[in-house]
Parts: structure tokens; C-alpha cells; sequence
């Protein structure tokens, strides 16, 4: 615990023991003055110079009656200590123990006792006993400084008690020893759940007493409704703790915790009665309460009567201590309403003066109550209600309808009556609502209406002061599902619907709220500030009675005055379908059971629809889903998006861990089985303004649960270690997706981390593809940048249809599946590092799910072979994956194969022999050419050598020598190396310039070479 609250607690135990400190130093200090008597010379002591207080109970529960001298030394002769009464002992209420006699009196007129107990309802400061301690343990990043909390504490206002506005952890603490067990009561206020209000008891070793959640965790509270919340308590010694935390997660400051009249039973006894406080009498003697002085009266402190004011110049409020003096009626003291339809079907506008009226009107400036305005038509019946010429509007009997203009018309053959409310006349108050003012701090507008109709709208009123709750109640008994849609499985049971618009100069704020089998009112939504003409919609997934409450406050400081009267809220349409106790304004198609007449309608099966020929029951088609409660005809069944399936009941479409992508001729299969089971992100820490440290939990329900939404996210705002699980389910929230805010054990001195607002993400999946968009939901891919890889995104869509005032369509939520095989088959969530709480807008929520599950699955693409050399005559072939491998599952690598080889392979060999006989060919064919170009230079030559003989060649086409002459003589004629080329080139340049029939060849004897 931290080191200021048990300095706190045991100041406490200080002030428990004080007594019994200062009455052994008195003891000590008679006994010392009996020692000085007899040297000095003192007066008798009187009875109005002492007084009698009790020792401390021995072990056998005895105690002694000792007179404590008013001021020690000034007096002799105090009365001897006597047996005192058991210390069990106590008085009953509106007595208390008359120490002298010992015995129980009754209390004087203006005074009161609980006999036993005591009672704090005077809150013009902190009483004293009780101790405001505030503690901040510091949780920052990096070990920074938090901030102070020096300033923050429990404030008196007068008849209650307020909390802290802001983030720090602060105890209101009283100590009490109990001579038998009792109880604590007190009342409150809580109506903000950004607070954690809890209220436990420790004994003098700071050692906190078991109890239940029930008693520790304060429920919430209706905005102006206050609660009384008690304990028992044990003998002995116990420290009380009234303790609250602040969570501002978002920009809003928390509304404050409010107690007062608190009572405690249990004490030994009271020496004293207590005075009335002003305001209030007791006009009897042995009262156990004071009652408030009434009207137009006051009273001061110990008041046995109530003092008239003069009320022509006066006026008081019930429970008043002071008269003040009336002011001049201005605009803000009286209010306009419309009044009852007469006879003739008029109503006109009537001014009124706010009671009650404290303004005077014969006074300079003040302003007179208007005149009626003129008698104008009454406005229609709403809807389902009829007039039968009177001024009275009827709910049309069952089985009928009306419009409000008509008389009820009976439902045709095969529909039946569109049950609910539709309230958009208001002339009257309707039956089932009512209107109510309330202030946290007096009774001056418990009589007043907080709203009045007005026509077309009905709006709030002028109240007492500005800062009471307007309240508007509207109560639903439950309700009941179309006949042909009553065996479905939706969850959908009826909707509310209000148009409304505020206008607003200070900071007034509407409320929506909801009481569930009257267990405890939730703040669906609230609005803040001026807001334009709009409508809201809230969906009921339950079936139980219902409290729709709607609660104005112009301002949230108190005062005694109305400076704000302007301020207002309008309320134009209030819709409820198929409420248990409502009426028609039409009727709807149904289903029969034959087409004879006058058959009666019949409920359709699970999935089905109505037939729009037939009006018979037919299932809808495979993969299609019925939207809401429109069963009638084939539009009815709306297809599921691409990559899913609808259940059995056809009342939702999800994901069956499948997925299949085609894209080239090439198709991809994914298995996402490994990711159907919940999946969770905690992501942060973030903290507030003032340093606190929270987290927002995600729980992600990809796929694979056909006809459930197994994501949950409760406001464990009790003791876990007692919490039931099957409790209440009003504190949970079941969806695809889902989200909390929790807050860690350390920092606040909690033993468990404390989570809340609980809100649904997804209540509907809209599809999985690989398309940036689906249904006016987009993926932003840019916020996951990536390394470009073979396989694609696959992004999951979804949808959760509750409004709100930042996101007038709903929340949508992207989870994106990329194949990462380096990551586990369960892998990893992230979210943008751009908007760490997951979302940048607010309304669509962005996650990536890494995962090595997210690749599709195997194929016999994804692997190549390899064969190895041939070995002992044995050739082995293996099977390796296509790195990066990027697929998981499918088809497996196929063993090792081994096939038998030879060393040289027969088709090596024939190529071996071919490329042997043609190189042999190829040089026997250069061999060849060689030699006859040999002869071929020979044989010119031997012709060139007989040119030396002057003898004429014959013509060209017959000096040829013939083949094989002049072979014998071939050894002996060695000759030159021109080349032949040259040669050619010289006897073709010759021929040229003789004749074509004969050649002159010459020769020199030079150019000749002999061997001897």
C-alpha cells in the first residue's frame, strides 16, 4: 500500500486510541492532584466541572465509569470510579446513555440519536474522523516524474460528498471500533463507468476483509438516481475506504462519484444526541431522524419547530435554513405547453409560471404571464391509435391497424399487425412514458416535469435550476418477434429509433440510456453541445424488459439558479419495433399455412422466407442469409460475400477457414484453420494526459465457428478471484471482433488488471478477398508496408451496424492475412504504426495478422528434382522445395528415388563411335585432296619446263597434257613454289592479250631448275 495511506490509516487508529490515551494521562493525573490536595487547598468540584467517559473493556468484557475534571487542577472531590455497563451494552434510536445515572434518556426536541449507530448528513466540510488520501503510483515511461495528486481529494458540498474529477486514485477513509457487529449504509451516485468505484473494509493490520464483489464493486448508477449499497461489519476495529479512479481514455472529464448519509451501526453507545442540522426539525422528544422543514420555512441548527417566512416579500424552499427574498419574474419563470384536446378537437398554447412560482409580478421590470395563444386542430393519433370522436386517442384492438388518421382496419388475409410504438404527435404524454425532474443536491424540482409536449415535438423543461437531470422514461415489457420470423436464430429482437436536435449556449449534455431487467443503467450514447436535426438508432440483441431513459443537463456545476433556460433538447419521432405491448400502423406479409381462406399465419422454419406467390415458407438458397427480420419474398436472402458461407439457420454468413485464388491458370489454396481459434492483441502502453497507463485489447475471431462469435470482451469491474463466470451478461460483448480498455494491477494499487469499455468491432463478416474493397469498406495496405512477395494479401471484412455520434454508420473493421513464413502457424497481430489504438478515424479498424498459415498451400509447383551422378550403377533423384518456399500444408515432398545406370550410357557410346568414323572420314578426304593437288602442281610444272623447246602449245582446249604422261620422269625435275593462284592468275592474264586459239608460251632458261 502506499506509504501516505497507511500514514492515513494509522492517523485513523490514532484518533481510535486517543481516547484511551488521554484517559489514562487524566487517571495518572487525579492521582497526582489527590497527592497535591493535601498541600493545597481547592474548591469541590461541581457537576458542570467534570464529566464521566469509560475505561477500556478488560478481558472479561467489564469496564469502569471514571469523572474526567473539565480543566485539571482547579477542583477537588471528583466522584470515585464505579462499576460501569456491559460493554455490549447500547441505547435504542432516539435515546442515548445518561452517564451519570447510567441509563438510556430519550432525546430532547431538536435532537436525535440512533441509539447505537452514528450518522454523517451534513457535508459543509469533511466531517471529523474521516481523511480524503490520494495516491498516484508512478507508472509513466522511463521512470518519469507523474503528476501530483497533492490537490486532488473528496470535496464537500454541502448535503454530499463528490470524488475527485481527475485521473488519481483517491480514499475517503474512516476508522470505527465496533463493540458488536454491524453495518455501513450510504447512498450514491455513479453514473460514469470512466470510474472504478470500489468500497472495502481493512482491520488495524491494513489487511483487507473478504467479501464478495457484490460488496467491494459499486454498481452503476441512473444519471440523478441515487442507490444505497450496504455492508455488515465485524467487532473491532474497521477502516472504511470509499476509493476512486479516474480513467480519461479520451478527451471527456469524468463525472464525479457522489455519497452522502452515510450510517454506521455497531458503536457502543452515544453519550449524546445530536442536534438537528439547519434546515430540518425534530419536534418530539426520543426521535431517531429530523425531518425538513416545508416550504415557504426555515430552521437553524437544533430546531424543535420550523419558522414561517413571510412569503410576500419571501420564500424558502423545502429544507431551507434561510428565507430569501423574491425576486422580479422575468421570461425564465414561467414555460408554454399545449393543451388537452377538447371536446371540438382544439388545443391551443398556454403559459404557465414554473412552480414552485418564488417570482413577484407587481414589482418595477417584472414581466406578466403571456396570454393563451389561439385554439388550433389537435394534432393526429400517432400511428396504431384512432379517435373515435372523442378527445382521447385509442390503441387500436388487436389485429388491427391505423394510421392515426383512420379508423382500425382489420389485417388482410395472410399479414398480420406490424406491432411497436411510433410516437411522433405529442399533445399528450404517452401511457407508457413519463417525465421527471431530479437535482443531486435539493428537492427543488422533484415536482416538476422535466419535459413538456409541444405538437410536433416534445422537449425538455425549465426545471429548478440548471444543472438538474430532465428525465424521460420509456418503458418496453419486451418483445415479440413477427410470427413468421419466430423460429429464427437472429439476434435482432427490436430496434429504438429518436429523432432529436439540441440547442445550447453553456455545456448541456444528453443522455441515452438503458436499464436491462432492471439490473443496473448503462449510458448507451450522449451528446455534448449544440447538435443539428439527427436520428439514432440502437439494435436490442436481447429479449428482455427495457427501461429507455433519456436525460437532459444544461450545466453539470451546480447552481442555485436558471441562467440556461434556453438551453433545450427536442425530441421529434420515438420508435420501438415489435414491442410485447404495442400497436399496429400496419400490417406485414406472413406466412400460411395453406392457401385455403382464412388460414392463420404460421411461423417459418429457421433460413426461410415467404414465398411472395404461395405466401408459403421456402428455404433460402446455399450461401445466402435473411437480413434482419425481412423474410418476404426471394430479395429476402441476401448472398454471402465472396469467400463465405451462411450457417444452417441462414442467419449469417462466416468463414470456414477456406479460401481459394485463382489468377493465370494458376490457383492458390489456403487453409486458415490454424487461425480459427481467438486471437488477441494488446497493444500500447498508452497513456492519458496525467500519465496513466492503459491498453486496448483486441479479440479476433477469424474463422471456423459456424453459428457463433466466440470473441469476447468483458468489464471486469469486480473481483476476478469471485467473479461468476455465468453471471450477467450485460458486462460482456460477443462479436467477430471486439475490443477493451484495460488498465494494469500495478500503478493502482488493484490486485488485478481492471478492464472496460467493452465495444463490438465486427457483428457481421462481409467477405475475404483480395480486393482493396468490399461493401464501402476499404483497406489501406499503405499502413502495412511490405517486401513485394509472390503471394497476395487476403483481406477480411466486417461490419458492426451500431451508430454512434463520431460514426454515424457504424464501425468497420480490415484484418489482412499475409503469408510470412518465418512466423508460426498462430503468427502474429499488428497494427498501424501510424495509429497505434488500431484505428486513424476512429470507425475503421486496420489489423495485420502475420502468419505462416496465411500462405497458401503446398502443390506439386512448389518443388523441383534434382538427379545425382550415376554411382555403383545406382542414380539417385531427389525432391527440394522452390526457395523462398511460400506456401504451408498441401501436398508433401515425395521420397528419394534410386534408379539403376551404367557407366556409359548406350546412346554416349553411339555417339562416340559416329564422331570417331566421321573424323576418319574427314581426314582420309583431306589426305586425299592433298595428294591431287600435288600431282595437279606437278604436271603444270613439267608443262611450264617444256616452254624452253620454242615450241607453240596447242590451243587451250588441247595442250593439256594427258593424265599419267610424263610420270616416269617425275623424280628427276626439281622446280620452284610459286603459287599455284599466281600461276592461274599469270596464264589467264597472258591469254587475254593473244589470241583465244593458241597460247605462246616462252620460258627462260632461268626459270628452270636441272638436277644432274
Amino acid at each position: 500500500m502506499n506509504g501516505g495511506l497507511r500514514l492515513s490509516v494509522r492517523r485513523a487508529m490514532e484518533q481510535l486510541e486517543r481516547r484511551t490515551r488521554v484517559l489514562s494521562g487524566l487517571v495518572w493525573m487525579f492521582c497526582s492532584l489527590c497527592v497535591i490536595a493535601g498541600a493545597e487547598s481547592l474548591s469541590q468540584c461541581s457537576e458542570g466541572d467534570y464529566y464521566f467517559e469509560y475505561t477500556e473493556c478488560d478481558s472479561t468484557g467489564s469496564r469502569w465509569r471514571v469523572a474526567i475534571p473539565q480543566r485539571p487542577g482547579e477542583c477537588t472531590g471528583l466522584p470515585d470510579p464505579v462499576q460501569g455497563t456491559d460493554c455490549s451494552f447500547s441505547c435504542a434510536a432516539g435515546e442515548f446513555l445518561e452517564m451519570s445515572a447510567q441509563e438510556c434518556t430519550q432525546c430532547a426536541a431538536g435532537s436525535y440519536s440512533l441509539g447505537s449507530g452514528i450518522r454523517f448528513d451534513e457535508w459543509d466540510d469533511i466531517p471529523r474522523g474521516f481523511s480524503s488520501v490520494a495516491t498516484y503510483l508512478d507508472n509513466t515511461p522511463h521512470g518519469q516524474q507523474g503528476p501530483s495528486c497533492n490537490g486532488s481529494s473528496w470535496i464537500a458540498q454541502g448535503s454530499y460528498v463528490e470524488s475527485n474529477r481527475d485521473e488519481c486514485s483517491v480514499s475517503l477513509v474512516y476508522a470505527v471500533h465496533l463493540k458488536k457487529q454491524g453495518s455501513v449504509s450510504f447512498e450514491y451516485q455513479y453514473v460514469d463507468n470512466n470510474i472504478f468505484f470500489e468500497f472495502f473494509i481493512q482491520n488495524d493490520q491494513c489487511q483487507e476483509m473478504e467479501k464478495t464483489s457484490d460488496q467491494k464493486w459499486i454498481k452503476l448508477t441512473s444519471n440523478g438516481q441515487w442507490s444505497k449499497h450496504t455492508v455488515s461489519l465485524k467487532s473491532g476495529t474497521n477502516v472504511l475506504y470509499w476509493r476512486t479512479t479516474g480513467v480519461t481514455v479520451g478527451a471527456k472529464i469524468v463525472k464525479p462519484v457522489l455519497l452522502k448519509n452515510i450510517q454506521i451501526e455497531g458503536v457502543a453507545y452515544m453519550s449524546e444526541c445530536l442536534p438537528c442540522k439547519p434546515g430540518t426539525f425534530s419536534k418530539s422528544p426520543g426521535s431517531s431522524s429530523c425531518e425538513l422543514c416545508p416550504r415557504n420555512t426555515y430552521s437553524g441548527r437544533g430546531a424543535s419547530s420550523c419558522t414561517p417566512c413571510n412569503t410576500t416579500t419571501h420564500y424558502a424552499l423545502e429544507g431551507s435554513s434561510v428565507c430569501k427574498a423574491r425576486p422580479a419574474c422575468s421570461k425564465k419563470d414561467y414555460f408554454q405547453i399545449h393543451s388537452v384536446c377538447d371536446e371540438e378537437g382544439k388545443t391551443q398554447i398556454i403559459y404557465k409560471w414554473i412552480e414552485p412560482k418564488i417570482c413577484l409580478e407587481e414589482v418595477p421590470d417584472a414581466v406578466t404571464l403571456p396570454p393563451s395563444g389561439e385554439r388550433e386542430p389537435c394534432p393526429p393519433c400517432n400511428p396504431g391509435f384512432y379517435n373515435n370522436n372523442t378527445a382521447t386517442c385509442l390503441p387500436c384492438p388487436q389485429g388491427t391497424y391505423s394510421d392515426g388518421l383512420k379508423e382500425c382496419q382489420p389485417c388482410p388475409a395472410g399479414t398480420e399487425p406490424a406491432l411497436g410504438y411510433e410516437y411522433k404527435w405529442w399533445n399528450i404524454l404517452p401511457a407508457n412514458m413519463k417525465s421527471s425532474c431530479f437535482n443531486v443536491a435539493n428537492t427543488k424540482c422533484d415536482g416538476m416535469n422535466g419535459w413538456e409536449v409541444a405538437g410536433d415535438h416534445i422537449r425538455s423543461g425549465a426545471g429548478g435550476s440548471d444543472n438538474d437531470y430532465l428525465i424521460l422514461n420509456l418503458k418496453v415489457p419486451g418483445f415479440r418477434l413477427p410470427t413468421s420470423v419466430s423460429g429464427t436464430s437472429g439476434t435482432e429482437f427490436g430496434r429504438v429509433t429518436f429523432v432529436f436536435e439540441t440547442t445550447c449556449s453553456a455545456d448541456c449534455e444528453l443522455y441515452f440510456m438503458m436499464d436491462t431487467d432492471r439490473r443496473s443503467t448503462s449510458v448507451v450514447e450522449s451528446w455534448e453541445g449544440s447538435k443539428e436535426k439527427q436520428s439514432y438508432t440502437h439494435i436490442m440483441t436481447k429479449n428482455a424488459s427495457v427501461s429507455f431513459t433519456w436525460a437532459f443537463q444544461r450545466i453539470n456545476q451546480a447552481k442555485d439558479v436558471r441562467q440556461y433556460v434556453n438551453d433545450m433538447v427536442k425530441i421529434y419521432l420515438i420508435t420501438v419495433t415489435n414491442a410485447l405491448d404495442g400497436v399496429a400502423s400496419s400490417c406485414r406479409a406472413c406466412a400460411i399455412e395453406s392457401q385455403q381462406p382464412g388460414s392463420a399465419c404460421v411461423p417459418c422454419p429457421a433460413g426461410y422466407y415467404i414465398d411472395e406467390e404461395t405466401n408459403q415458407c421456402q428455404e433460402c438458397p446455399p450461401n445466402t442469409f435473411l437480413s434482419g427480420h425481412h423474410v418476404y419474398g426471394r430479395d429476402a436472402c441476401q448472398p454471402c460475400g465472396p469467400g463465405s458461407r451462411s450457417n444452417k439457420e441462414h442467419s449469417l454468413c462466416f468463414s470456414d477457414c477456406s479460401f481459394t485464388h485463382t489468377e493465370l491458370n494458376h490457383t492458390l489454396q489456403f487453409d486458415f484453420s490454424s487461425l480459427g481459434s481467438t486471437g488477441s492483441i494488446m497493444n500500447g502502453p498508452s497513456f492519458t494526459s496525467k500519465g496513466t497507463k492503459y491498453y486496448h485489447l483486441f479479440n479476433i475471431s477469424l474463422c471456423g465457428l459456424e453459428a457463433h462469435r466466440p470473441a469476447v470482451c468483458s468489464d471486469n469491474v469486480t473481483d476476478l478471484s469471485d467473479k461468476d463466470p455465468h453471471g450477467s451478461e450485460a458486462n460482456k460483448v460477443e462479436a467477430f471482433i471486439c475490443q477493451s480498455t484495460v488498465i494494469p494491477s500495478d500503478g493502482r494499487g488493484f490486485r488485478v488488471a481492471l478492464s472496460s469499455q467493452s465495444t463490438s468491432l465486427a457483428d457481421s463478416f462481409l467477405g475475404a478477398t483480395l480486393e482493396k474493397s468490399l461493401n464501402g469498406v476499404t483497406a489501406r495496405p499503405e499502413l502495412f508496408p511490405t517486401q513485394p512477395k509472390r503471394v497476395p494479401d487476403i483481406n477480411f471484412y466486417y461490419r458492426s451496424p451500431q451508430t454512434t455520434s463520431s460514426c454515424e454508420n457504424g464501425r468497420n473493421t480490415v484484418v489482412t492475412l499475409r503469408c510470412s513464413p518465418e512466423k508460426t502457424a498462430k503468427g502474429e497481430i499488428s497494427v498501424p504504426r501510424q495509429c497505434p489504438a488500431g484505428t486513424c478515424d476512429g470507425c475503421t479498424f486496420h489489423f495485420l495478422w502475420e502468419s505462416s498459415s496465411a500462405c497458401p498451400r503446398c502443390t506439386e509447383a512448389d518443388y523441383h528434382q534434382i538427379e545425382g551422378a550415376c554411382k555403383g550403377g545406382v542414380q539417385d533423384t531427389v525432391y527440394v522445395w522452390t526457395e523462398p518456399r511460400l506456401c504451408t500444408g498441401g501436398v508433401g515432398l515425395p521420397v528419394k528415388r534410386s534408379t539403376p545406370c551404367e557407366m556409359i550410357d548406350f546412346w554416349l557410346k553411339v555417339g562416340a563411335g559416329v564422331g570417331a568414323f566421321c573424323a576418319v572420314l574427314l581426314i582420309s578426304l583431306t589426305c586425299y585432296f592433298w595428294k591431287k593437288n600435288k600431282k595437279l602442281e606437278f604436271k603444270y610444272s613439267k608443262l611450264v619446263m617444256s616452254t624452253n623447246k620454242e615450241c607453240e602449245l596447242p590451243a587451250a582446249d588441247s595442250c593439256a597434257i594427258m593424265e599419267g604422261e610424263g610420270e616416269e620422269v617425275e623424280d628427276e625435275v626439281v622446280y620452284s613454289k610459286p603459287s599455284l593462284l599466281g600461276k592461274l592468275k599469270a596464264i589467264a592474264t597472258k591469254g587475254n592479250e593473244q589470241s583465244s586459239e593458241a597460247v605462246q608460251l616462252k620460258s627462260s632458261q632461268a626459270e628452270r631448275w636441272v638436277w644432274g
